[in-house]
């Protein structure tokens, strides 16, 4: 993949199958969401009429991921996302939303420089694994590995250790079950 720091363009054709601009080959919405999962910044245009599609794209992907039980939004959180649309008022949820994931982001990078690098318990033995659980979780959490990181044993091309990543998926979505009934 190109590291220029523009956007993937994929292109939707009027028979509504979307075009990778850069491998000359069409894709899927899951394909998409790899290129997403991978880093990548995709900007998906109507062919025909140029419009900029990109962001019912990225809400069907969400929908679609949600509707097959790997719900990350509860449901407070989704209520709020509609109060907001429905008042009528300029809302500051969508920047709220911006900073929070931006922050997240940040932390995520610095407790994995700080785990690798500065950290005197890097030395111990077990840290390889510990820190491989602690990146599996913040994937999970949000989507995206730190960068350089070597694909191993039982890894997908993408850095993701399946194995892990699931155990951590089926760990959270109980966490969720559990919280939601305390509600």
């Amino acid at each position: 993949m190109s590291e220029t720091g523009k956007p993937l363009l994929i292109k939707r054709y009027a028979s509504r199958r979307l075009y990778n601009t850069e491998t000359s080959d069409y894709v899927t919405l899951e394909d998409i969401a790899g290129f997403i999962r991978d880093g990548r910044e995709v900007q998906i245009i109507d062919l025909k009429s140029g419009d900029d599609l990109t962001r019912q794209y990225l809400l069907q992907i969400i929908a679609e991921h949600e509707s097959r039980g790997e719900s990350v939004l509860p449901v407070d959180v989704l209520n709020d996302l509609v109060r907001s649309y429905m008042t009528g008022k300029v809302s500051v949820v969508p920047e709220f939303l911006q900073q929070s994931f931006a922050m997240l982001r940040d932390g995520q990078a610095k407790v994995v420089e700080n785990m690798t690098s500065m950290n005197p318990l890097a030395k111990m033995p077990g840290f390889d694994a510990m820190t491989a659980q602690q990146e599996a979780f913040m994937k999970a959490m949000t989507g995206t590995w730190p960068a350089g990181k070597q694909t191993g044993k039982g890894e997908k091309p993408g850095g993701e250790n399946t194995e892990d990543l699931d155990a951590i998926k089926r760990q959270l979505a109980e966490l969720q079950e559990k919280l939601s009934k305390l509600k």
